[in-house]
């Protein structure tokens, strides 16, 4: 399959053009139960190989339902693993190289970090190939509306890693919001135990003589800013740095607020505010790291009235393992919240989920509590690739397609509202020394959102973090 909207149709094209004699035999007869014929599977490239891209292209291989052709990770060493499970996909440093080099594969995960995803889906898109990226879905809110609008006009099928979409959980708490079991939705409590990295500290200097050998760190640093080698970054805590990640709104918004966000069909959010919390080193004088995402922090996103939302709803999210105050029905029932979770807040009840959307629990007054199990399903992250992986055999437009619970006409607007959290963030911490010598904090105020244009209508300044700037060489797009 060169293309996603293409077909089985496809490998007989590559087999002739490779000259080779080709019919089709049985596949009972080729491999026995459980055989996949060379022509229902996918070639898959991976761009990245180490931690969640190690699981990544492993779900989409699925125990040899597809091939995995090439590889491709800024560090051989934490690519060790799949390249020695995958002894004949070719292995790649730079993914412009492969891009380059390998023409024919049908389908690709992006599992680098963050600030990297939209680049390769991009020029892979651009190719006509299929791909699955891991939450958050871009790093910045004009990079989502790119990577959205860029899949629809090439006809791709696609895929943001947020494994919780596909929970069966989620299809049950839509369920009850649809009944209106609970009544009129206005609230939404969102929390988490992240960061579990260093966060709301200033990030290490550079340190050229301490990278690692096998680390290729220009690749790594991709579209970041230039600078030597940093400890501290790879391969996980960058995810606490605005060069690089999005912080525990970033890595959590997309699996914890996917639920709510469905069921209540929302959309573009008006307005957004932030506060965070302060670190102290020395007294009465708080740190100040631009460059790090906070400590904790608590963040409310407004939405608009609509036909099904008449009241407009405000999700409130808070991180850093602060949890928020339980309704009285709750504290009754003796509800316990779990380390990252959600409450939807009604006139007539309340809606309890776990990480992913996992175990919903309905509470009404009067009635017995409901518990919805999802422990009944297993391994979320392959379930959810797998549903892509099949996707694109069926083709753009297929009734598989269409069935994706975070294909990017989804995932691209989903992950805007979420990374708008961090606009109202990052505003907090912009400042300004006053006459007085004081610092005049002056971002810290409520955004007004419009959307369509993806801009802050009452605070120019915010704008400035709906994109980012690209280290020369590394531009995306127009952006």
């Amino acid at each position: 399959m060169s293309k996603s909207n293409n077909s089985r149709r496809d490998f007989l094209k590559k087999s002739s053009a490779a000259g080779v004699g080709f019919f089709i035999v049985p596949r009972n007869v080729l491999g026995g139960p459980g055989f996949v014929a060379p022509s229902d599977q996918l070639d898959v490239v991976a761009f990245g190989a180490g931690g969640k891209g190690y699981s990544d292209m492993t779900n989409a291989y699925n125990g040899g339902v597809n091939r995995i052709v090439a590889i491709c990770d800024v560090d051989p060493k934490r690519a060790e693993r799949a390249i020695k499970e995958h002894p004949k996909a070719k292995f790649y440093e730079d993914y412009r190289e492969l891009l380059d080099n390998e023409k024919r594969f049908d389908a690709a995960t992006v599992s680098t970090p963050d600030h990297n995803h939209a680049k390769i889906a991009y020029e892979a898109m651009l190719r006509g190939k299929a791909v699955y990226v891991q939450k958050p879905l871009t790093h910045t809110i004009a990079e989502a509306r790119l990577l959205t609008e860029t899949a629809r006009a090439q006809k791709v099928v696609t895929q943001m890693g947020n494994q919780g979409g596909s929970n069966i959980g989620v299809q049950k708490i839509i369920e009850w919001v649809n009944e209106r079991r609970i009544g009129t939705i206005k609230e939404v409590k969102i929390w988490t135990n992240r960061p579990v990295w260093p966060q709301g500290v200033a990030l290490s200097k550079e340190a050229p003589t301490e990278k690692p050998e096998s680390l290729n760190w220009d690749l790594w640093l991709g579209t970041a800013p230039q600078r030597d080698y940093t400890p501290g970054l790879h391969p996980f805590d960058w995810r606490g740095f605005w060069d690089y990640g999005t912080g525990a709104l970033g890595d959590m918004g997309c699996h914890l607020m996917d639920a709510p966000f469905k069921a209540l069909r929302l959309g573009y959010p008006t307005g957004v505010q932030a506060t965070v919390a302060d670190v102290y080193s020395q007294m009465w004088t708080p740190d100040y790291t631009p460059e790090a995402c906070p400590l904790s922090s608590r963040v409310t996103i407004d939405f608009p009235a609509d036909e099904f939302n008449p009241e407009g709803v405000t999700f409130e999210w808070t991180d850093g393992g602060i949890q928020p105050a339980l309704p009285d029905l709750l504290v009754e029932r003796g509800y316990r919240a779990s380390s990252s979770g959600a409450l939807l807040i009604g006139t007539k009840g309340v809606i309890a989920h776990e990480d992913y959307g996992g175990n919903p629990r309905l509470f009404i007054p009067g009635q017995e509590q409901v518990h919805f199990d999802t422990s009944v399903q297993k391994n979320l992250d392959l379930t959810h690739n797998t549903f892509w992986t099949e996707a694109v055999k069926a083709g753009f437009g297929s009734k598989e397609h269409m069935a994706l619970t975070s294909s990017f006409d989804y995932a691209g607007p989903f992950t805007e509202t979420v990374l708008m959290g961090n606009l109202a963030i990052r505003s907090n911490q912009l400042r300004r020394k006053t006459e007085s010598g004081r610092f005049d904090y002056y971002g810290r105020t409520k955004l007004y959102w419009d959307g369509d244009n993806m801009k802050v209508t009452n605070f120019d300044d915010a704008n400035q973090f709906v994109t980012k700037k690209y280290r020369d060489g590394w531009q995306l797009a127009n952006l």
